[in-house]
């Protein structure tokens, strides 16, 4: 709340300059808790509060961020506590240490949620509705069956990637891993091959499909 001053010549128009001014100094502040509330999972029974400056964020494995922002500087870097089970899990110890080590880092050019993960160095859990989102869009392999592919260390690079291959006939539209494309297309006997390039048909459309080897 802002302090009005008033005196015996203050009239009607002063009392609204004064509270104009005072929305105006809060918009930094509300922007800050809008960017929290949409792009982190906020844990609080009710509807997040303008009206409060402390957020507690899920961090996940039953770890809540307890934040406090600046008023007078929203963007800044936040107070900050850690509340989980005890005695403390690994991952609560984890994200603790490497706040403590890694708060300087801390960036006003970036969003809330970007300075977050970058300090802890972990993904964090998103609000429900956007993780819905996250996961209706992401298209599971027309030949493993699985979104992404196995997290496995000689798979390199590409261990626990998504699909990054489709069909370009429209009607079909059918999303692959290039490695599993790949591993089908040297299987069939029409297939054929120029440099480091692979030509054959999808396996749903029959149409052509051409795609390069990755022999990292």
């Amino acid at each position: 709340m802002f302090t009005l001053e008033w005196s015996a010549s203050s009239r009607l128009k002063d009392v609204m300059h004064q509270f104009q001014k005072h929305l105006d100094n809060l918009q930094e502040f509300w922007s800050v808790l809008d960017d929290i509330d949409k792009s982190l999972c906020v844990v609080d029974v009710k509807q997040p509060s303008r009206a409060s400056s402390v957020r507690r964020i899920h961090a996940g494995n039953d770890c809540i961020i307890l934040v406090h922002i600046d008023f007078n500087d929203p963007k800044s870097l936040p107070e900050c506590r850690f509340i989980g089970p005890l005695p403390p899990a690994m991952h609560m110890n984890n994200l603790h240490t490497s706040w403590r080590r890694n708060s300087k880092k801390w960036s006003k050019e970036i969003s809330f949620r970007e300075n977050l993960e970058c300090i802890l160095g972990t993904e964090l859990p998103k609000p429900p509705g956007l993780q819905e989102e996250d996961d209706h869009q992401q298209v599971e392999c027309g030949i493993c069956y699985a979104q992404f592919l196995p997290t496995d260390e000689e798979l390199g690079a590409r261990s626990g990637t998504p699909t990054d291959y489709t069909c370009e006939n429209i009607s079909c539209n059918k999303s692959f891993h290039s490695l599993c494309l790949t591993d089908w297309l040297r299987s069939i006997t029409t297939t054929r091959q120029s440099f480091d390039v692979l030509f054959g048909n999808c396996p749903y459309c029959s149409d052509p499909v051409a795609v390069k080897i990755n022999n990292k």
